[in-house]
């Protein structure tokens, strides 16, 4: 089976397949909030309460959150139309310093739904190439608020459960390369890069069954650096799950679509380097190498950029910080498919001394120069009973005259 959504269409969100219309998304949402409205605390406690507003807890939460009652009217004003665009684009900006905003968000009445329907009502613009960039931008700021709800643990499960990355799916389908079109693929990529960076089984499983890989293959064909990157990222992360790998080398259609692609970016990074894509790319290939099946086609099938060195000088120039991590699973892409195993093994153990020693080594050789350098010129006054002796030696050492010994320097 190869990667390729049903009958050549892009998978939609729930609605697409049967669930309600978008003007009654709110049935969708999976939280505390549903088909309570009149009693919930946004429209019966605030602003009447001063000071800390508490909100009830979801089902996965263990104690009720407070936050202040500023970001408490910003996740009202999200609810009006008139107010809805700049309440999302402070609160996108607040979502770093606010740790319990992902509750907030998700158990206010109607606040999920509202972030929703921001997207869909862009997808009209999509399949017409009208997107523009303040409604990309307003866009971006909805799913800036996705992903804080994704990336929290009282909120992820639910955030699941009600397969909200669907609705993302069809951004990530675009191809346009114009900034809106990019911006809206990088952001929907990142609410999915913070599920998968908790390296949990059941995100995993979810992206497998909505099939999101042929998705981040398209991207890191075609995306710009930064969006490759974080798909590549989401990639990496799937391989390193056992599920994944064992998903991704279940049919022979399958592992070659993914080495192509990354054979591919391979070559693409021989002409434009980039370590921070380049570690992502080779650590896939490691996983992939952990596969008996994989690593018997990688013997044969494995970059020639690989094997020859090609990108030794962007590796050895940081070799002691991030670079290393790329040097090492390089040469153990070699080590794990036969090439050179003792040759590599050896290599491998020098990176890592250098790494850990790089400074020690390098604070040594210039102490044991100077005191080299001293003992030379002690040693020397002491032999004689002037300074003429030493002056007329170091005369001696001219462009004229027979080379001298190096210690002299």
């Amino acid at each position: 089976m190869a990667f390729r959504p049903q009958g050549g269409m892009v998978r939609g969100p729930p609605m697409m397949h049967g669930g309600p219309p978008p003007g009654h998304m709110s049935h969708m949402m999976q939280g505390p909030h549903q088909g309570v409205p009149s009693q919930h605390p946004m429209h019966s406690g605030y602003p009447g309460m001063q000071g800390m507003q508490q909100v009830p807890p979801s089902q996965s939460m263990g104690s009720p959150v407070q936050v202040d009652d500023s970001v408490v009217g910003l996740v009202t004003d999200l609810i009006g139309p008139d107010t809805r665009e700049e309440a999302m684009n402070r609160l996108s900006k607040k979502r770093d310093s606010v740790p319990d905003l992902a509750p907030l968000l998700w158990n206010s009445f109607g606040t999920i739904s509202v972030l929703i329907h921001e997207i869909v009502r862009i997808y009209p613009m999509l399949h017409a190439g009208a997107l523009d960039g303040k409604t990309s931008n307003r866009a971006c700021n909805a799913l800036a608020l996705l992903q804080c709800t994704a990336s929290h643990q009282d909120t992820r499960q639910d955030f699941l459960a009600a397969h909200i990355p669907l609705f993302l799916y069809p951004l990530l389908a675009t191809t346009s390369k114009e900034r809106p079109y990019e911006y809206l693929r990088l952001t929907s990529l990142g609410v999915i890069g913070a599920l998968v960076k908790t390296d949990k089984s059941d995100v995993v499983e979810f992206l497998l069954s909505t099939e999101i890989i042929p998705y981040c293959l398209r991207i890191m064909e075609t995306g710009t650096e930064l969006s490759r990157t974080v798909a590549t990222f989401i990639l990496q992360k799937i391989l390193q799950d056992p599920k994944g790998l064992a998903y991704i080398c279940a049919t022979l259609d399958r592992f070659r679509h993914v080495s192509f692609i990354l054979s591919k970016m391979v070559q693409q990074l021989a002409k434009n380097p980039s370590v921070r894509l380049m570690k992502h790319v080779v650590k896939c290939f490691v996983r992939l190498s952990e596969n008996e099946r994989a690593a018997m086609a990688l013997q044969s099938n494995l970059p020639v950029q690989l094997r020859d060195g090609t990108f030794n000088k962007h590796l050895e120039v940081g070799c002691q910080c991030a670079c290393l991590v790329n040097c090492s699973c390089l040469w153990l892409i070699l080590a794990s498919l036969g090439v050179g195993v003792h040759l590599c093994f050896i290599f491998y153990l020098m990176a890592e001394l250098v790494a850990v020693l790089d400074k020690l080594i390098v604070a040594g050789v210039v102490v044991i120069y100077h005191v080299l350098l001293m003992i030379k010129i002690l040693g020397g006054s002491s032999n004689s009973t002037s300074l003429a002796p030493a002056v007329a030696e170091r005369s001696a050492c001219s462009p004229t005259n027979a080379p001298c010994n190096p210690i002299d320097f």
